[in-house]
C-alpha cells in the first residue's frame, strides 16, 4: 500500500485513494473517537475548575520623584519626573508585596476536602473546626509540611500525618504535636455534627513557596503603551480566593506606598528641624559680631571716605598695570631676539617709537633676504651683507629693549610704592566698611535660608498629612463570567479528538508505510506497467467454493470480468489459430491458482464452450480437492490416471480425460496423476506438446494448471506452449518485488502475453472495477433501511 501514498500529478484518482485507504478502517477512526470522548468526559469531569477575576487600577502620576523631597527641588537636589509604568507593574508584583498578601489572607495553610477522585479546596467556607498553631508565625511562615483530619464526633477526630499511617483517635481542644509544631484542633460546635464523616487535608508550605506561586498566576497588562491604566487578572480554583488576592494585593501596594512616602515625610521634617537649629545659632553669632564690631571702632558713616581713597587708588593700579604690561612685552623681546639662532622676522608690540622703528628696518632686511635666498645660496655676497647687517641692527635692538626694561622696571617701582600708600589710607577707612558688608552679607544669607526652610517643613508637614494611594482603583476585582475558565471543554475535547484521529491515522499510516504487499488491482497496475491486470478475485473467506451455472455471488460476476478480458485478448490475438491454451500460475504455492483454474474452466464452460482443465503442477497436484475428493487422498491418486501417468506411458489422452458434471455444467479434467520422482524432466518431454497441440484443436479453451514460478522451473519450461499466461497474486500476500520476477522474463522473452490476476481482495480494498461491478442485480439492504416499513 505504500504506492497510494506517492503522490501523482497526472492521475486524478490518487487522492481519491489515498483518502479511501483510510475510510475503509473508518471503524477503528469510530472506536478511537468514541474512546477519545470518553476519555475527554473523564478529564473534564475530574479535573479543577479555575475560574478567573480581574481588576482594573490606573497608577496616580506623581509630578516628582519623591513629593516629600519637593522641599528641595529649587536647589536642584533632586530632579522630578513622572512615574514609570513599566517600573510600577514590577513593584506591584514584587516579592515582598505577595508575601505579604499571603500572610493577611493565610494562603500558606489550605485546608482541602478529600473526595474519592478529585480533592475540594475549603475557602471562606464553612468547615467544623478552627486551627490554632502555638509556634510564632517566624517560625510557621518556614514550616512545611501536612496532617489529615476526620471528623469522628462533635468532641473527637481522627488525626495521622502520613497518608500511609493509620489515623489516630484525638479529643479536640488539646495540643497534638507535629513535625510542624504544636496545633490546638477547636471544635465548631454550632456545625460539626454536619461533618462527621468528612476528611480534611491541612497543607502548611512556607510563605516564600505560596507567594512565589501566586506571583506566576497573576497577570498584569498595560491597556496601551502610554496609558497608566492596567488590568490585572489570575486564576483560581475559587472565585472569591481569585478576588481576594487581587484585591488584597492592589491594597498591599497602596499600604506600602502610603507608608513609603510617610517614612519619607518623616526623614525629611527632620532633617529641615535640624538645619533650622544649626542656622538660627549661626544667624544669631553673625548679629552679636555685627553689633560688635561697629561699637569697637565707633563706625557711624565711612562711604565719603571710602569712595574718595578707591578712586586714587584706582588710578594708581591703573597705571601700574599699563607699565608692567610694557615691561613684560620688552623682556619678552628681549628673550625672543636673544634665543633666535636664525633671521626671522620680529613681532613688537612694544609702546616705544625708537624700538619699533629699528625693529621695522630689520624686518625689511629680513624679507630681502629671503627674497634672494630663493634665487641664490647663502654664500652669495649680497646675502652675506644684508647678514651681517641684519646682526648688527639684531644687537642695536636688543641694547635699546634692554634700556627699555631697564626704564619700565624702575617706573614700575615707583608707581608700586604710590600704590601702595593709597592702599594703606583706602584700608584704613575702607577695610571696616568691607568687613561690615561681609558681615551683612552672611546676615542677609542666614535670614534667607532660615524662612525658606521654613516654609518648606510646613510644606512637607501638609504633604505628610496628605498622603495619597500610588493607584487608583477604577475597577475592583470581580468574576467576569460565572463559568470556569479551566478546564475549556471545547479545547479539550477537540484536542483529545485529533488524538484519537491521529492514534489510529499513524498506525494505519506505518502499517502502510511498511506494507510490501499488493492489496489490488491498483496496486498492481502501478507495479507491471503496461501489462493487463484481467480482474481482481474478492475474497470470500470460509465461504469460498467453485461457481455454478446461475451464480449471481460476487464472485461469480468476478471471473464473468475475467472470462470477458480474457476472451478480449484472445480474439486481439487470433493471428490464425485458436489460440486458447490459457495458463494459470503465480509466484509461490497458497496463492489461489489452482481455485482460480477451476472457477474460469467452469466459468468458459457455463457458456455452452467445450472446456479442459489440465492440472499441470505434477509436484503438488490440488485440483482432486476441488472436483474428486472421493477419489483422490492426499497426494497419492487410486483409480484414475492423470498427465503423469500419460508422459510416462504410452496410454492415450482419451484414457486421462475425466468428464465431470458440476452441478449443471459439464468439464473435462485431466488431473495430474502420481507425484513423480522428475517432474521437470517429464514436462520436458515432446508428449506435452503433442497433449496440448491436440486438446488445444479438440476443446475450445484449454486452462492449465501449472506450478509456481519463483519456486521451480516447471512452467517456465512449458512456457512456449502457452497462448495465454496468467499470473495469480493474493491481496496482502504477494510481495511487491516478487512481481519483477515475471516482468523480467517477459521482458527477456522467456514468456508472452503475460496478465496478471490479484485474488482473495479484501471488500474493502477492491478497486475501481470490482466495488461497481460485482454483485450486480443482488440486492443489499443499506443498514439505514432496517429502519423503514
Amino acid at each position: 500500500m505504500e504506492n497510494n501514498f506517492k503522490m501523482n500529478t497526472d492521475n486524478k484518482m490518487d487522492l481519491k485513494l489515498i483518502i479511501n485507504s483510510y475510510l475503509k478502517h473508518w471503524k477503528w477512526f469510530a472506536v478511537a473517537i468514541i474512546i477519545a470522548t470518553v476519555l475527554a468526559f473523564f478529564k473534564i469531569r475530574y479535573s479543577i475548575p479555575e475560574y478567573n477575576a480581574t481588576a482594573k487600577i490606573k497608577i496616580v502620576e506623581d509630578n516628582t520623584k519623591s513629593s516629600e523631597l519637593s522641599a528641595f527641588q529649587d536647589l536642584d537636589i533632586l530632579s522630578g519626573g513622572k512615574n514609570n509604568v513599566e517600573d510600577e507593574i514590577e513593584s506591584i508584583v514584587s516579592r515582598s508585596n505577595f508575601m505579604q498578601v499571603v500572610k493577611r489572607l493565610g494562603l500558606n495553610i489550605k485546608i482541602e476536602t478529600i473526595g474519592n477522585v478529585i480533592d475540594t479546596e475549603v475557602y471562606q467556607s464553612p468547615y467544623p473546626f478552627s486551627l490554632e498553631f502555638k509556634s510564632l508565625d517566624s517560625v510557621l511562615y518556614k514550616q512545611k509540611g501536612s496532617f489529615l483530619i476526620k471528623i469522628v464526633s462533635d468532641t473527637k477526630i481522627g488525626f495521622t500525618e502520613s497518608e500511609d499511617e493509620p489515623s489516630k483517635t484525638i479529643e479536640l481542644d488539646t495540643t497534638i504535636h507535629t513535625e510542624i509544631g504544636d496545633i490546638v484542633i477547636s471544635p465548631k460546635k454550632d456545625i460539626i455534627n454536619n461533618y462527621i464523616g468528612t476528611k480534611y487535608r491541612v497543607t502548611v508550605l512556607p510563605i516564600e513557596d505560596v507567594a512565589g506561586i501566586y506571583k506566576k498566576k497573576v497577570n498584569i497588562n498595560q491597556i496601551g503603551k502610554k496609558s497608566s491604566i492596567l488590568n490585572l487578572s489570575i486564576n483560581s480554583t475559587n472565585p472569591e480566593k481569585g478576588r481576594d488576592i487581587l484585591n488584597t494585593l492592589i491594597m498591599t501596594y497602596n499600604d506600602n506606598a502610603i507608608a513609603n512616602q510617610k517614612y519619607l515625610a518623616d526623614k525629611t521634617s527632620e532633617f529641615i528641624n535640624n538645619r533650622i537649629s544649626k542656622i538660627y545659632s549661626s544667624l544669631t553669632e553673625i548679629d552679636s559680631t555685627a553689633e560688635n564690631f561697629m561699637e569697637g571702632r565707633g563706625i557711624t558713616d565711612i562711604a565719603s571716605q571710602s569712595n574718595l581713597n578707591m578712586n586714587i587708588s584706582a588710578q594708581s593700579e591703573q597705571e601700574l598695570q599699563a607699565t608692567t604690561v610694557q615691561l613684560n612685552i620688552a623682556e619678552s623681546m628681549v628673550n625672543s631676539i636673544s634665543n633666535e639662532s636664525g633671521y626671522g622676522l620680529i613681532v613688537s608690540n612694544l609702546d616705544n617709537n625708537a624700538v619699533q622703528g629699528t625693529v621695522g628696518s630689520y624686518n625689511q632686511l629680513a624679507m630681502q633676504r629671503k627674497r634672494l635666498l630663493e634665487s641664490t645660496g647663502e654664500s652669495h655676497p649680497d646675502v652675506i651683507q644684508l647678514t651681517q647687517q641684519m646682526n648688527s641692527m639684531k644687537s642695536n635692538i636688543v641694547s635699546n629693549l634692554k634700556s627699555v626694561v631697564s626704564n619700565y622696571s624702575v617706573r614700575a617701582n615707583n608707581l608700586s610704592k604710590q600704590l601702595a600708600k593709597s592702599n594703606s589710607r583706602l584700608y584704613s577707612t575702607a577695610g571696616n566698611s568691607r568687613a561690615l558688608n561681609e558681615i551683612s552679607r552672611d546676615q542677609d544669607n542666614m535670614a534667607a535660608l532660615y524662612q525658606y526652610l521654613i516654609r518648606k517643613r510646613e510644606e512637607a508637614q501638609i504633604k505628610a498629612a496628605s498622603t495619597s494611594p500610588k493607584c487608583e482603583i477604577i475597577d475592583a476585582a470581580y468574576n467576569p463570567t460565572k463559568f470556569p475558565v479551566s478546564p475549556k471543554k471545547p479545547v479539550i475535547l477537540l484536542a483529545f479528538l485529533i488524538i484519537g484521529m491521529l492514534v489510529p491515522f499513524s498506525v494505519i499510516y506505518a502499517k502502510d508505510l511498511l506494507d510490501n504487499k499488493i492489496h489490488n488491482k491498483l496496486d498492481l497496475e502501478k507495479l507491471v506497467g503496461s501489462t493487463p491486470v484481467l480482474a481482481e478475485i474478492p475474497s470470500m473467506g470460509k465461504n469460498a467454493s467453485l461457481v455454478k451455472k446461475n451464480d449471481r455471488s460476487v464472485l461469480a460476476e468476478s471471473f464473468r470480468i475475467l472470462r470477458t478480458n480474457i476472451d478480449y485478448l484472445i480474439q486481439s490475438k487470433t493471428n490464425g489459430k485458436k489460440n486458447n491454451v490459457i495458463y494459470v500460475t503465480s509466484s509461490v504455492s497458497g496463492e489461489g491458482k489452482t481455485f482460480l483454474a477451476s472457477n474460469l474452466a467452469l466459468i468458459f464452460a457455463n457458456t455452452g464452450k467445450k472446456v479442459l482443465l489440465v492440472g499441470a503442477d505434477i509436484r503438488n497436484p490440488k485440483l482432486y480437492t476441488f472436483f474428486d475428493a472421493s477419489e483422490e487422498k492426499g497426494n497419492k491418486r487410486t483409480k484414475n490416471t492423470g498427465l503423469t501417468e500419460y508422459l510416462t506411458s504410452d496410454i492415450k489422452i482419451k484414457d486421462i480425460v475425466k468428464s465431470t458434471v458440476y452441478g449443471e455444467t459439464e468439464l473435462d479434467i485431466i488431473y495430474s496423476g502420481k507425484i513423480p520422482p522428475n517432474p521437470a524432466e517429464l514436462l520436458m518431454s515432446s508428449k506435452m506438446e503433442s497433449l496440448l497441440k491436440e486438446v488445444s484443436e479438440t476443446y475450445d479453451y484449454v486452462i492449465v494448471d501449472t506450478a509456481p514460478m519463483v519456486v521451480v522451473t516447471d512452467t517456465l519450461l512449458i512456457s512456449k506452449y502457452a497462448d495465454q499466461l496468467l499470473y495469480v497474486t493474493r491481496a496482502g500476500s504477494t510481495e511487491n518485488k516478487v512481481i519483477q520476477h515475471p516482468i523480467h522474463l517477459k521482458e527477456e522473452g522467456k514468456i508472452s502475453n503475460l496478465s496478471f490476476i490479484v485474488n482473495d481482495v479484501p471488500e474493502a480494498d477492491l478497486g475501481y472495477g470490482g466495488k461497481y461491478g460485482y454483485g450486480y442485480g443482488v440486492n443489499k439492504k443499506r443498514w439505514w433501511h432496517l429502519f423503514k416499513k
